[in-house]
């Protein structure tokens, strides 16, 4: 589904990412952990293009994403959160969802102006694939909430749902469960699995809970300083000497 093949990036002369290389399977979740300066956020950015490859390649499908624009990324298939809410926070959240499905409209400017045939058609489908994300995350009493008045972990799941309105392939999920209680991370885990399991969405997470990571992974990569450091199942991952080395930064 996804294929990194030796991404490089710099910034000011220090290697934020080199020669990282890892596939991801269709309908797999596939998790990114690592100390904080690892270069995980980094590659999301690679991968969403709001960065620049110095070198390498990223794939989808099997088609480079390299030379494609920005905003034609979530055209491709790949929708994504970010570590700090970047919702609309003075509309509701009905809204924040059809906003996000714009990237999918098909009518012109004129047709709009008219309001033709064509384009309430469009509007209807759009609700349905709001209202139907609505459901599935069980957000049917926040529908008509303005977004800023909202608790901060409803907030997180309003984000993943405005990425699901995307209709994705790939979702990328940025420390999802960064500033949740253990409550609201385990409702989490099980709307991953619900996303993966019953959309057949293909899931990259980068993620420092890593009672989370091994709850909803297939395989996780663990990476240092930029670099690959080790593949493998949560379970591999988390007795790897190398990994236990990268987190606790000594040889004891």
């Amino acid at each position: 589904m996804l294929r990194v093949d030796r991404a490089t990036i710099s910034f000011g002369g220090i290697r934020a990412v080199e020669s990282l290389s890892f596939q991801v399977l269709p309908r797999e979740v596939f998790s990114i952990i690592g100390p904080n300066g690892a270069g995980k956020s980094t590659v999301f950015n690679l991968i969403s293009r709001i960065y620049d490859l110095d070198s390498g390649s990223i794939y989808l499908e099997g088609q480079e994403l390299s030379g494609v624009p920005p905003h034609q990324v979530a055209r491709r298939g790949v929708a994504r959160t970010f570590q700090n809410s970047e919702l609309f926070v003075q509309e509701t959240v009905l809204v924040n969802l059809l906003i996000a499905q714009q990237v999918h409209h098909h009518t012109t400017l004129w047709e709009e102006m008219l309001f033709l045939p064509r384009v309430r058609r469009q509007d209807l489908q759009f609700r349905e694939r709001a209202e139907q994300v609505i459901d599935l995350l069980q957000l049917q009493r926040y529908r008509r909430e303005i977004v800023g008045s909202m608790p901060y972990g409803a907030r997180k799941m309003v984000e993943i749902a405005r990425a699901l309105c995307l209709e994705p392939k790939v979702l990328l999920l940025d420390e999802p469960s960064s500033g949740l209680n253990p409550e609201e991370t385990e409702d989490l885990s099980f709307w991953i699995e619900d996303i993966n399991r019953d959309l057949g969405i293909t899931v990259l997470m980068v993620e420092h809970d890593m009672n989370l990571v091994k709850q909803v992974s297939h395989r996780v990569l663990a990476m240092a300083d930029g670099r690959f450091l080790a593949l493998g199942t949560p379970e591999e991952i988390q007795n790897h000497r190398s990994v236990q080395l990268a987190y606790i930064g000594c040889n004891a």
